[in-house]
């Protein structure tokens, strides 16, 4: 049976990068998105946009910084899966690197709330569509 070609969508491409910092007891950080911003009250991932030319590991290492004052290499980030989901208005790509080391104590510098949980835990938040599939990738590798 012949299929019809597939109409594909034109729609504004954003690439972000994202960390599941894991902590000694095996809980993972999620960030809450703050009052006033897209999405506000979900909890996510902590990263952000990829600037132009950059690698998703060095947007991840500065993100983590100005998000959290955390300080990483990409050498600490193993792959953890990814996320390419369609919103109404862009389609977003996002690979999530899994870290477990890092220099600092991580702390909100963004006005966002902080939480480690566990990632069976992790059905029960309020979270973006796009970080949903990535929380099932993150229990079959940790």
């Amino acid at each position: 049976m012949d299929l019809p070609p597939p109409v594909c969508p034109r729609k504004r491409l954003v690439l972000v990068s994202a960390a599941a910092l894991v902590d000694p007891d095996g809980r993972v950080l999620l960030t809450c998105r703050p009052p006033g911003k897209p999405m506000a009250g979900l909890w996510e991932f902590p990263g952000g946009k990829m600037e132009a030319g950059e690698s998703p590991e060095y947007a991840l290492m500065r993100e983590l910084s100005e998000e959290l004052g955390i300080e990483t290499r990409p050498c600490c980030f193993a792959p953890g899966g990814v996320a390419s989901y369609a919103y109404d208005d862009f389609h977003l790509l996002m690979p999530l690197f899994i870290c477990r080391v890092w220099r600092g104590d991580p702390a909100p510098r963004e006005g966002q709330s902080l939480r480690w949980v566990f990632p069976r835990d992790m059905y029960d938040l309020p979270m973006p569509p796009a970080d949903i599939p990535l929380v099932t990738q993150l229990e079959q590798m940790l």
